[in-house]
């Protein structure tokens, strides 16, 4: 493929018929090389000091050392691009989670019942493309660290007219937490669309809730848009906001993917454009690729307020870089500061200008 350095893969599972599934799919992008691959992380181990391959694909269930115990030393001690490949459970996506804690940077779901190695084999070259272009810096175990809290004293105004709307992709789970976990229960009804698998989206929504002091879950159609609560599109269905009367809901449903995406953050940003106008405010963090952008150019004509967050703190600057190719942010924005920009621009009722 012209233009593209060939990706250099290592594949690590314990079933040799994956192993080989996945091999053979993989081989097939011009641009990606499966280097080796390994039954367990005690091999995995000695191949990465070998090869040093440039992505590292990784099951959790395997014999002699289980994959988060291998994850967690590997991003101490030889910190590089991790994708974890997990069965869609309950259980497995409570583990996927826990792995993006602690560096992986993005997860997909394991070929098995229902789900062909087919069905996963051309997000799995997206994402290792986008892995290839991650800034890795190794274990965050979020999850053992107290959330930040919303500064003493801040609330928002509230008012079922306003709302926020979020869109995330690679390291977007890390973004998000720290959003939510620094802003108030009163916060403006939050619409969130990280691009994740079905299932893992609703264990991402019951983390967060123990987290945050706005109740936290993954969307259902027809739920009202509120204050003190964020709704998460699910895994594989777009969300959508609609308006009925003085009152917003959402929508979740079918539908093609966009930008290789489903749910897309261009469908969600275009419809808020649309039903909510000014009310609205759009908010674009990390992640690969241009999802998102024209959504948010789209919420800026409509007169709303839109924040990205800036390349130094992002895991991946695409998203935020091609919204900010349109012109469709009013200002850039440090992650750590992004909580904060949002509560002021709720509360000042104002555009950011740019600077």
């Amino acid at each position: 493929m012209i233009g593209r350095r060939t990706i250099n893969v290592l594949v690590v599972d314990d079933s040799a018929v994956v192993r080989k599934a996945l091999s053979n799919e993989l081989s097939k992008a011009r641009d990606i090389n499966v280097v080796a691959t390994a039954a367990d992380p005690l091999i995995a181990r000695d191949k990465i000091v070998q090869l040093s391959p440039d992505v590292v694909t990784l099951d959790l269930e395997m014999p002699r050392m289980d994959g988060l115990t291998f994850l967690a030393r590997l991003m101490k001690y030889h910190p590089l691009p991790v994708i974890v490949v997990s069965s869609l459970t309950p259980e497995g996506s409570a583990a996927a989670l826990r792995a993006l804690d602690l560096g992986a940077v993005d997860v997909v779901g394991k070929p098995g019942a229902g789900h062909s190695v087919d069905d996963i084999a051309a997000a799995l070259v997206q994402r290792i493309r986008e892995a290839a272009a991650v800034r890795v810096a190794g274990s965050v175990a979020a999850d053992d660290a107290q959330p930040a809290r919303a500064p003493a004293g801040r609330h928002v105004p509230r008012t079922a007219q306003k709302l926020l709307a979020i869109g995330a992709s690679t390291g977007g789970t890390e973004a998000i937490r720290q959003v939510l976990a620094a802003v108030p229960a009163d916060t403006p009804g939050t619409l969130i669309v990280q691009h994740m698998p079905e299932h893992f989206t609703r264990a991402f929504a019951e983390r967060l809730n123990g987290l945050c002091a706005m109740e936290v879950r993954e969307a259902r159609d027809g739920d009202k848009v509120v204050p003190g609560l964020a709704l998460i599109a699910p895994g594989n269905r777009h969300m959508v906001l609609r308006r009925s009367g003085a009152s917003y809901a959402v929508g979740v449903k079918d539908g093609p993917a966009v930008h290789h995406q489903r749910p897309s953050v261009d469908v969600l940003f275009h419809s808020v454009a649309q039903h909510a106008g000014p009310n609205a405010l759009g908010v674009i963090l990390t992640g690969m690729g241009a999802d998102g952008a024209q959504g948010l150019k789209a919420m800026r004509d409509a007169g709303a307020p839109t924040l990205g967050q800036d390349e130094p703190s992002c895991v991946v600057y695409g998203m935020p870089r091609e919204a900010a190719r349109l012109d469709a942010i009013d200002k850039a924005v440090p992650l750590q500061r992004m909580a904060e920009t949002i509560l002021d621009v709720f509360a000042n009722g104002m555009v950011v200008t740019a600077g």
